[in-house]
């Protein structure tokens, strides 16, 4: 951080603030910047054919899947079958990591629906899901005079997920919606209201109630299932609800839901014309409003974030803002964005950057000194699984980015952790570092030698799904010795490692592998890539070969592979003379093996349990552009059960650049 200077006073109309920080991380005045709250001044734009957008990668970001999706083999007999999984939040109490999320038999909106938790003490490794507001079946006709189907249940959404309160208490809440069908939504103003339980420190879980009835929709202590908090018995638990009920700022992200007109709200977003919040560019409330989350400026003011590009200012903690607008540099898609005041004193902010603003990826990030411009845009993750199973408003891609709010804890170290979805269906988190770069720097060498986790492999990348797990383990021809194990029985998916370069002309690269383990198709890919994700070497160990791809198709012929034993890989590559030289074992294979595209530099190694998936799919890519309902797919066989393990060791890599 830089050296504080003197405070002053600034004031913008009926505005009064308090300014203090460094002169070179000040953003613009509230005057200055309500316009544009967020201004992104890079010039990386993504490439919409390609997953990570061609984009930079990020160093050292890694992906942990939190629940996969499965009709056949669910995790608890109460979630058998659901598919649809999507919103999650995310909070950090008493030493351990909190996932909340949404889920539905098959799509969204659709009834029944229910709320789970899962937790993890590291981030990495998760707990079985746990039903924390289960379906809620709805009276026929409410006091409103709403008529509902005999048997309808609710189906549950929210845009907050905890709220660790002053008092030390630790709150979990959901929204028991409203909807018909798929095509009404349930956070629309009609819901039953806000539920609210606590979260013990044994991980146990108090009685249900509401915490704030949809009054101005019918509802009410007369016709609801959970009594009103104020009937509970705990002073203290009354005590926390209260203070919630009191905090501004944190019960703006309730307004979606609810949208009541009693006043309980410092901003109306969008919906009023007449409204002071009203934004002349916002001709309806299409977004604003919409998955509200904060972040406070180095001049202490409140930057708020809603979907859609929509944010706005306030000086005041959430009292009053500025009024709503849109920061047009963003191109997102319709799903959240988050941001938030990173350990390091900077700012990141993380959505999909879209090309066409209809698809919902790359993952990105970009950061900022200031909290108003930000640059270096980078992907985050890389690609995208296939769906496997259809439904309504499952987009593909990952989207519905939720780090930890203001007050709902800090894990340990300096990472800023995001959860997320893929695909509607499989939740995940992400760990970013803090001060987060696509620039690599030498030596590069792994040995993993005096590395007990994954974990902390703090220069790659990581990305690992639940069935296709990362693990230090010792070398069967060495206990000893310590090497990565990459295991692979995820019918659909794959582990992957990735070591980001720094960007070289020619490069000299060793490494060691022993395949324990290869089922049929299930090979281990290594690649070296450009900064674009252009993959001019590429190796493959299939069953019992060895192979290359490159543009000669004469050299060099697969070798024949001995399963259980180590294989030395020594490699030269030479990207102006659009070649490679490859020795295994100290046989040379070839001194001028012909790349298999031509690129200008190398930046990237890449270890991966499956095929290359970087490129769009043509479904995926008419989905974003002409079908964004998501129901131009059918459910892919045979996901529901692991598969065959593939095994591999790697271990000894070294990379440093060549004589350019």
């Amino acid at each position: 951080m830089n050296t504080r200077i003197a405070t002053t006073l600034l004031v913008i109309g009926s505005f009064t603030l308090a300014q203090s920080g460094s002169a070179e991380t000040m953003p613009p005045s509230i005057e200055d910047s309500a316009q544009e709250p967020i201004r992104y001044i890079g010039d990386r734009v993504p490439d919409y054919r390609y997953y990570d957008g061609r984009l930079p990668h990020a160093v050292g970001v890694h992906h942990y899947q939190v629940y996969r999706a499965n009709r056949a083999e669910p995790f608890d007999s109460d979630t058998a079958g659901w598919t649809y999984n999507h919103q999650p939040m995310l909070a950090y109490w008493n030493d351990t990591y909190y996932v909340q999320y949404l889920s539905n038999v098959y799509q969204e909106h659709a009834p029944p629906g229910k709320t789970q938790i899962v937790t993890s003490s590291d981030g990495r490794h998760w707990d079985k899901p746990v039903v924390v507001f289960p379906e809620y079946e709805l009276p026929e006709i409410n006091a409103d005079g709403l008529h509902v189907d005999a048997g309808m249940t609710s189906v549950m959404h929210q845009r907050m997920g905890f709220y660790v309160a002053p008092n030390g208490k630790f709150l979990t809440l959901g929204f028991y919606g409203y909807s018909p069908t798929p095509r009404h939504s349930p956070n629309a103003g009609t819901g039953l209201g806000r539920v609210v339980r606590e979260i013990n420190q044994d991980g146990s879980l108090g009685p249900i109630y509401f915490i704030r009835y949809n009054r101005h929709a019918g509802w009410n202590e007369t016709n609801t299932s959970y009594p009103l908090y104020t009937d509970s018995l705990d002073a203290a638990f009354r005590e926390a609800c209260e203070a919630l009920l009191a905090d501004k700022l944190i019960t703006l992200q309730w307004w979606e839901e609810d949208r009541g007109d009693d006043g309980f709200y410092s901003i109306v977003p969008g919906d009023v014309p007449g409204s002071q919040y009203f934004a002349a560019d916002i001709t309806s409330s299409g977004g604003s409003g919409k998955a509200f989350n904060y972040y406070r400026r180095p001049d202490g003011a409140i930057v708020g974030l809603w979907k859609n590009k929509y944010a706005a200012i306030s000086p005041d903690d959430g009292e009053t803002w500025s009024k709503i607008s849109k920061n047009r540099t963003l191109k997102t898609d319709g799903a959240k964005v988050w941001a938030q005041r990173t350990d390091n004193g900077e700012y990141i902010l993380v959505h999909n950057q879209s090309a066409t603003e209809r698809n919902r990826y790359p993952m990105t990030s970009m950061t900022s000194t200031d909290g108003h411009t930000f640059d270096d845009l980078l992907s985050l993750r890389n690609d995208i699984p296939y769906r496997r199973y259809q439904g309504i408003h499952k987009r593909f891609g990952t989207h519905y980015y939720r780090g930890i709010i203001d007050g709902n804890g800090n894990p340990p170290g300096d990472a800023t952790w995001v959860t997320y979805t893929v695909n509607k269906e499989d939740v995940w988190v992400a760990r970013i570092p803090a001060g987060v770069t696509g620039i690599a720097e030498w030596p590069i060498r792994q040995d993993f030698q005096d590395i007990d986790d994954v974990m902390a492999l703090n220069e790659w990348n990581i990305y690992e799904p639940s069935w296709a797990p990362l693990r230090i383990v010792a070398d069967p021809d060495d206990p000893d010795n310590r090497v990565l194990e990459m295991r692979d029985e995820e019918p659909v998916d794959y582990s992957r490692i990735e070591r980001v370069l720094p960007e070289s002309q020619s490069i000299t690269a060793t490494f060691r592998v022993n395949a324990q383990q290869i089922p049929l198709g299930y090979a281990l890919n290594i690649e070296f890539q450009d900064k674009h994700g252009a993959r001019p070497m590429r190796i493959r160990l299939d069953t019992d070969w060895i192979s290359v791809d490159h543009m000669d198709a004469e050299v060099p012929r697969p070798v024949p592979m001995q399963k259980q034993q180590w294989h030395t890989f020594e490699l030269r590559l030479d990207s102006a003379q659009q070649s490679y030289a490859l020795s295994i074992n100290g046989t040379t294979l070839g001194e001028s093996i012909p790349f298999a595209v031509d690129v200008e530099a190398l930046q990237r190694l890449v270890f991966r349990t499956g095929p290359y998936r970087g490129e769009i799919q043509p479904v995926v890519l008419a989905e974003a552009t002409t079908d964004p309902a998501g129901i131009n797919t059918e459910d892919i066989p045979g996901t529901e059960t692991r598969a065959a393990a593939a095994v591999y060791l790697i271990d000894d890599i070294s990379i440093a650049p060549g004589i350019d």
